[in-house]
């Protein structure tokens, strides 16, 4: 679709700042608040000059502060394209001045110049970003459950037992309702994914793969907006600090290769978990984890070898539609 009108905002808490570029190429700037209500009348009112089907909006996404835009953009097919801050800086230039009106600016031209590689939300996304919640909710209770249960075992037969009993009693209590909470969670995004046919089969592909559990399924379709936000298993691999780099500058620096630390830290954490589930069970990566450190190899080099092993095989198979297969031979067309 060719856009004749774009619009960047810069997207805060309580309010949007808003830089407008007609297909005359007149420049307007608006500030409203951050609110259903507001966006509404303020996309009525452009309706006087201009198709939303012609409008790209871009906003510097802001985690949940972006869900009014983009629960309305959505409702009403109007194109929108939520950038991450960093993305934008970096292409932006130098900057001398920092300002919301002038950063609503530098995200509109962001959008005219690189319009090319807009990545627009669907509702795909809007179900993603309800279980992106419902995730980070989870692990919040997990990590208060895990801190309760460490509270029981930590002072049996430390403390008087009268003490004992009446404590653990109460941090019990505690651990089972935090249970109760993560099992609902756990099946609301369960009913999150049985909304939308294209990731449940994603999930499904995903699940086939060895080593790769529930947690690490749901966080990879969260972390690539359903397969939308990378290409292919190298860019990947690089957000989540698996794929290594050399560093290199003119003839005096020279460094072996090795990830950046620029990376998803939980998330490579979690690939580290499946590639020593992996190499536990019978199959081709844990022959080849053996191999190597036969041959000498680190073990820490070869466990992240697995780990964009499995990154690569899961973005293959969602490009093939089609669940991991031990004995599978690719078809000659």
């Amino acid at each position: 679709m060719k856009f004749k009108t774009f619009i960047g905002i810069d997207v805060s808490k309580l309010t949007l700042d808003i830089c407008l570029i007609t297909a005359d190429g007149v420049i307007e700037n608006f500030k409203i608040e951050n609110k259903e209500l507001s966006i509404k009348k303020f996309f009525k009112n452009l309706e006087e000059s201009c198709l939303w089907g012609e409008i790209l909006v871009c906003a510097e996404y802001t985690g949940h502060y972006s869900n009014p835009l983009k629960v309305f953009c959505i409702g009403q097919n109007i194109a929108l394209w939520l950038e991450s801050g960093a993305e934008i800086k970096l292409r932006s230039g130098v900057q001398r001045r920092k300002n919301d009106k002038i950063d609503a600016e530098r995200i509109v031209d962001y959008a005219m110049r690189y319009v090319d590689k807009a990545r627009l939300q669907t509702l795909d996304d809007k179900v993603i970003e309800t279980v992106k919640s419902l995730s980070s909710e989870r692990d919040m209770y997990i990590r208060d459950r895990a801190k309760y249960q460490s509270q029981v075992k930590d002072f049996e037969g430390y403390i008087d037992s009268d003490i004992y009993k009446a404590k653990s009693k109460r941090l019990k209590k505690q651990i089972i309702s935090l249970t109760k909470l993560i099992g609902s969670i756990d099946k609301e995004i369960a009913q999150q994914f049985a909304s939308s046919e294209k990731l449940t089969i994603q999930k499904e592909i995903l699940l086939s793969v060895g080593g790769v559990g529930d947690k690490v399924a749901t966080e990879t379709i969260i972390a690539t907006r359903g397969f939308t936000k990378f290409d292919n298993g190298r860019e990947f691999s690089c957000h989540v600090g698996v794929a290594p780099f050399s560093f290199e500058s003119g003839t005096s620096q020279r460094s072996r290769k090795k990830v950046s630390n620029r990376a998803n830290k939980d998330l490579k954490t979690l690939f580290h978990m499946a590639a020593l589930s992996a190499i536990r069970m019978k199959g081709e990566l844990r022959d080849y984890f053996e191999r190597k450190v036969a041959e000498g190899k680190n073990k820490m080099t070869v466990i992240n070898a697995v780990r964009a092993k499995i990154i690569n095989r899961i973005f293959a198979l969602i490009r093939d539609n089609r669940k991991y297969e031990k004995s599978y031979i690719p078809s000659i067309v």
